[in-house]
């Protein structure tokens, strides 16, 4: 390989890594939360569920279980 198309190729992907690393100081940065209504690839991820979680059913408890009638 040519010493000179060597260093093209290296300054071409140095200028593609500082381009990433720009995009990806700009992401950390962020803007805080975003307003409006969100994507709905995001809304089926964040879905939130209303009522109670599944599996916690009204359970008796200790002092209705052991007690017995007397009559």
């Amino acid at each position: 390989m040519d010493v000179a198309k060597i260093l093209v190729e290296l300054r071409q992907e140095r200028e593609q890594i500082e381009e990433a690393i720009l995009s990806l100081e700009r992401l950390a940065r962020g803007r805080g939360r975003r307003r409006g209504r969100p994507p709905t690839w995001m809304a089926e991820i964040t879905a939130k569920r209303r009522g109670r979680p599944p599996g916690s059913k009204n359970k008796p408890t200790s002092k209705s279980v052991g007690t017995t009638t007397i009559g």
